[in-house]
């Protein structure tokens, strides 16, 4: 275990290093015009995250032979989307957070206008880079398409958006557990799942290998989303660099607040082990995907 651990810090560390080069090379610089957009876009796309979207998606790509070249604009673009919703997330209008990644909130530091806007850039970016930075020739237009069309879905109404629209709703109401998935699965796993097929799709994917990648992000992405209930019950608040219980706070639908902590995290195991299995058609190239499938529920960030 301990070995599995080391290799894949090693894995995280190196792919989240490629991501964060060519975010660089895709941002624009701070004192482009006008210069208050990029610095608030900037401070919150290099505000420390995980980037394990992106690594996803290139963990898929890598999984089926693909090259990582032919998917880094989407998997920066995946990011992109990842950090506007955070973005967005953290307004008084949403959940009103102070810090994020033990940092101030961009509405914080760069007020509520400014934040909202930072935000709708970086989406709008998103589809810049995957229709405009993806290498020419390395993938078919119809793929192309494709993606992008997989994505929009997975940010709109249908994934992110709708997502975070029932969990608005459902503050301060009883638990129910259809609505707790449906909020899971559209408000944190869509994008998951879409970061594993558009890497997989990128990377030149049989119909056999997309349909494992895709329910291993099904499975995976509801495990990440209870781990990070499990996380805002439970968690170091210093070392996840935000406030813990918040939700309950709040009367959000979590797992924990419908079955308990303990059966959140047996819940969670057992997705974890379904995502595992469904890779058993990939080889030993889907190894990392098969490791971070396990750390999603160990992690203590």
């Amino acid at each position: 275990m301990a070995s599995n651990l080391i290799i894949l810090d090693e894995y995280l560390e190196s792919r989240k290093t490629l991501v964060d080069q060519a975010l660089e090379l895709y941002m624009p610089a701070e004192s482009t015009e006008p210069p208050v957009i990029f610095r608030s876009a900037r401070y919150s796309v290099f505000a420390g995250g995980k980037r394990l979207r992106p690594i996803l998606c290139i963990g898929a790509a890598e999984a089926v032979g693909g090259p990582i070249d032919a998917v880094m604009p989407a998997a920066c673009a995946l990011e992109f989307i990842h950090t506007y919703s955070l973005i967005h997330d953290d307004l008084p209008a949403m959940d009103n957070d102070d810090t994020r990644r033990g940092k101030p909130t961009s509405h914080k530091v760069f007020g509520e206008a400014v934040a909202i806007l930072a935000g709708d850039a970086l989406l709008t970016d998103a589809f810049r880079l995957i229709a405009g930075r993806t290498p020419v020739g390395a993938v078919k237009a119809e793929t192309l398409l494709q993606v992008i069309q997989e994505v929009a879905l997975a940010a709109g109404w249908f994934g992110m958006v709708g997502g975070q629209v029932v969990d608005i709703e459902s503050e301060g109401k009883a638990p129910e557990e259809k609505t707790l998935n449906f909020i899971h699965t559209r408000k944190t796993g869509a994008l998951i799942t879409v970061s594993l097929r558009a890497g997989a799709l990128l990377g030149g994917a049989d119909a056999d290998a997309l349909d494992a990648l895709t329910e291993y992000g099904r499975h995976a992405g509801l495990a990440f989303q209870i781990a990070d209930d499990i996380l805002n019950v439970e968690g170091d608040a210093k070392a996840l660099g935000k406030g813990t219980g918040s939700d309950r706070s709040r009367g959000k639908l979590t797992y924990p607040a419908l079955v308990g902590v303990e059966t959140s995290k047996r819940v969670a195991a057992e997705l974890v082990e379904k995502a595992v299995e469904d890779l058993r058609p990939l080889d030993e190239r889907a190894e990392p995907l098969r490791m971070i499938a396990r750390f999603i529920v160990e992690r203590k960030i």
